[in-house]
C-alpha cells in the first residue's frame, strides 16, 4: 500500500500515535516518560515496534502545550530514516477529535492504525495491526487478555470487549478494574463485578478503514449540537455496532500491553520492560536494526 501527500510518498501501513492527552493523573508528559534500559521514552518503544513490525509512517497527535516538548524529543532520539509528521489537537475534545485532526497528515482514503501514546503493545500486537490495514484493510481492534493489560495497582478504566467468530459484537468501559489476590474485579457497582483474567478488553489499538471518518465527523458534529465536552473511540465505535453499520474484526494479542497511567506505575513498567529484554522479547535498545 502506497499512498502520497505533497512530497511525502509512504509505502506500508500508517500509525496514528495519540500524543495530544493532558495526563492529570499523572503529572507529567506520559510519552517521555522513560521506561526502557537506556531511558528510552514510552513513544520510543512504541515507534520502535511500529516500525520494526512494517509500518511506514507515524503521525504524532499532539497538543499545543506539551507538543513542543514531544516534537523536540522526536527530532532528537528518533532515526532520521524515520517517516514521521505531526498533527496538532487544539482543543481536548476526545481521541476522536484527535483522530481527526490527523486527516491532513493522510491520504484519507487508505486504511489506518491509532494508539495511544502511553501504552506499549508489543511488536506481535503491531504485527498483527499491519497484517490486518494491509491485507484487509477493514475496520479492527486488537484486544488483550485482561491479566496482560494491568500495570501496578491502581484501579483502572477497560474496554471490556465481547467477540463471536472473530468480530466484536460490544464494547463496554468498566471502571475502578484492579487485580486482587482471587482474581480481577470492577468497583463501578457494574455486572459482573468478577473478571475472567481472559477476558478481552481494548487498549485503543485500532485500525480504521476510509468509512469510518464520516462517522467520525457526525460524531464531532453531533457533540458540538449537543455541548459534549468529548467524544471517545470506544464510545463511538460501540455505538456503530449496536446499530450494525459498522464491522470490526477483532484480532487476540499474544503480547503483554504495559502502560503508565499512573505516577506509580512507572518503576513497575521499567521493571516490566527489564524483564521483557531479559526473556528476549525486545531489543536492549530502541530502533534496532
Amino acid at each position: 500500500m502506497g499512498f502520497g501527500r505533497g512530497d511525502l510518498v509512504v509505502n506500508g501501513p500508517v500509525l496514528v500515535i495519540l500524543a495530544a492527552g493532558r495526563a492529570r493523573r499523572f503529572g507529567g508528559v506520559k510519552p517521555l516518560a522513560p521506561i526502557g534500559l537506556h531511558g528510552e521514552a514510552v513513544i520510543d518503544l512504541i515507534a520502535s515496534d511500529a516500525y520494526e513490525a512494517g509500518f511506514a509512517h507515524i503521525v504524532v497527535v499532539i497538543n499545543p502545550d506539551t507538543g513542543p516538548l514531544i516534537r523536540e524529543h522526536i527530532s532528537r532520539h528518533w532515526p532520521s530514516d524515520k517517516s514521521v509528521a505531526f498533527a496538532t489537537q487544539e482543543r481536548p475534545l476526545g481521541t476522536v477529535h484527535a483522530v481527526l485532526s490527523a486527516i491532513d497528515m493522510l491520504d484519507p482514503s487508505v486504511p489506518f492504525g491509532v494508539c495511544n501514546a502511553d501504552d506499549l503493545y508489543g511488536r506481535d500486537a503491531m504485527v498483527s495491526l499491519g497484517r490486518q490495514l494491509t491485507s484487509q484493510g477493514d475496520n479492527c481492534l486488537v484486544a488483550f487478555r485482561l491479566d496482560h493489560a494491568l500495570v501496578g495497582d491502581q484501579p483502572v478504566t477497560r474496554g471490556v470487549c465481547h467477540v463471536t467468530d472473530g468480530v466484536l459484537t460490544s464494547i463496554a468501559e468498566r471502571r475502578q478494574v484492579t487485580a486482587t489476590p482471587t482474581g480481577f474485579t470492577s468497583g463501578d457497582g457494574l455486572e459482573p463485578a468478577h473478571l475472567e483474567p481472559d477476558t478481552l478488553v481494548s487498549m485503543n489499538l485500532w485500525g480504521f478503514n476510509a468509512s469510518m471518518w464520516d462517522v467520525f465527523r457526525a460524531a464531532m458534529a453531533s457533540a458540538a449540537a449537543s455541548e459534549e465536552s468529548e467524544v471517545l473511540l470506544p464510545e463511538i465505535i460501540g455505538e456503530q455496532i449496536r446499530r450494525g453499520t459498522a464491522t470490526f474484526h477483532a484480532l487476540p494479542a499474544t503480547s503483554r500491553c504495559v502502560g503508565v497511567t499512573h505516577a506509580d506505575d512507572l518503576p513497575v513498567v521499567q521493571a516490566e520492560i527489564a524483564q521483557q529484554v531479559a526473556r528476549g522479547e525486545r531489543g536492549e535498545f530502541a530502533f534496532r536494526s
